[in-house]
C-alpha cells in the first residue's frame, strides 16, 4: 500500500499540470501567453519586494552578529529554567519572528546537537512549523504594497507567535514527555 501511495504522490503533480494544460486547451485559453503574463507580473512584484527584503536581512544580520540574541537569551534563561523549559530553545523563539532562514539555521543546529527525537529537537521542529516570521511579513509584504499603518498587525502577529510558542511547549511536553 505504501508503495502505491508513493508512486501516486510522485506522479500527481506532473499529471495535474498535464490536466490543467489539456483543460485550458479545451477552453481555448492561450496558455503560453498567460504564463508569460503571470511571470511578468511575478517579476514586477519581486522587484518591488527586493529593497524591503534586503533591509530586513541586513537588520537581522546586524541583530544576530552584534550578540543581541545571546544577551536576550541570557536574560530569559532563569525564567525558562523555573518553568522547566529548555533554555536552549530561547534563541529559536527570539529569532523566528524576525527571520525564517535564521530560525531554520538555529533549529537545524539544535537538532544536530541534541537529536531529532530529543525534547529540544521536537520543540525546535514544532516551533519552526507553527510560528511565522512576523517582522519579515510586516517589512517585506506590507512594505511592498505600501501599508503604512500596521500597529495592530504587529501586536496580533507577536501574540500569535507567543501563543504558538507556549502551545508548542505544552503539546510537545504532553505528547512526548
Amino acid at each position: 500500500m505504501a508503495g502505491v501511495i508513493a508512486e501516486v504522490s510522485r506522479w500527481f503533480v506532473p499529471l495535474f499540470i498535464v490536466f490543467v494544460l489539456f483543460y485550458a486547451c479545451l477552453k481555448r485559453v492561450k496558455v503560453y501567453e498567460c504564463f508569460v503574463s503571470g511571470a511578468e507580473e511575478g517579476f514586477a512584484i519581486a522587484v518591488r519586494i527586493i529593497p524591503y527584503l534586503v533591509a530586513m536581512m541586513t537588520a537581522v544580520s546586524i541583530f544576530r552578529n552584534a550578540g543581541v540574541l545571546d544577551i536576550i537569551a541570557g536574560l530569559g534563561e532563569k525564567a525558562f529554567q523555573t518553568l522547566h523549559i529548555p533554555p536552549e530553545i530561547l534563541p529559536l523563539a527570539i529569532m523566528r519572528p524576525f527571520s525564517g532562514g535564521g530560525a531554520l539555521g538555529i533549529a537545524a543546529e539544535l537538532i544536530n546537537s541534541y537529536g531529532p527525537d530529543s525534547l529540544i529537537g521536537r520543540l525546535a521542529s514544532t516551533m519552526q512549523g507553527s510560528t511565522d516570521t512576523t517582522f519579515f511579513v510586516l517589512a517585506v509584504y506590507f512594505g511592498s504594497v505600501g501599508v503604512k499603518r500596521y500597529r495592530y498587525s504587529l501586536a496580533v502577529g507577536l501574540i500569535a507567535d507567543l501563543s504558538t510558542f507556549i502551545a508548542s511547549i505544552y503539546i510537545v511536553n504532553k505528547i512526548f514527555v
